[in-house]
């Protein structure tokens, strides 16, 4: 599956975008590759996923009870975990740092481009949070095969 997800993120440009305080790459890979791409990196680095949240699902649910008919994802789930070395690390040179911590990593796909999957994590302020955002982006771009 590896050499499947390379494969293709070489066949197509990655797309790095970043807008305000996020970081994207966007990939013509399906949502179920590159959610199992993200999978096998977090554990590569000897982390577990604590949670996902299935957001878009939860949008998708509830839009006629919030009054929308908007769908704004096809799929959208939002992957968290956490490092004890990095976070204990990060937490020692600044206790509120703990207000970062889990650590998210989404994939989504949007209604207008069914073909394409976006993977993506916010950008931390300067200073020791800095490395975690290294270790997003190497996640991150491993799971689509950017690395």
């Amino acid at each position: 599956m590896k050499t499947v997800l390379a494969a293709a993120a070489m066949a197509v440009a990655a797309t790095c975008a970043s807008a305000e305080d996020t970081v994207t790459y966007t990939v013509d890979q399906t949502f179920d590759d590159v959610v199992f791409g993200l999978e096998n990196a977090v554990l590569g680095q000897g982390l577990v996923i604590d949670s996902v949240s299935h957001t878009g699902d939860m949008l998708e649910r509830t839009k006629a009870d919030v009054g929308s008919d908007v769908t704004i994802f096809l799929k959208a789930d939002i992957f968290s975990f956490c490092s004890a070395k990095l976070s204990r690390k990060v937490m020692e040179a600044e206790p509120m740092n703990i207000k970062f911590c889990p650590y998210d990593i989404f994939v989504l796909q949007f209604p207008d481009s069914p073909d394409e999957t976006t993977i993506g994590y916010r950008q931390f302020p300067e200073g020791p949070m800095k490395e975690v955002e290294a270790l997003l982006d190497t996640i991150a771009r491993e799971a689509v095969g950017l690395d």
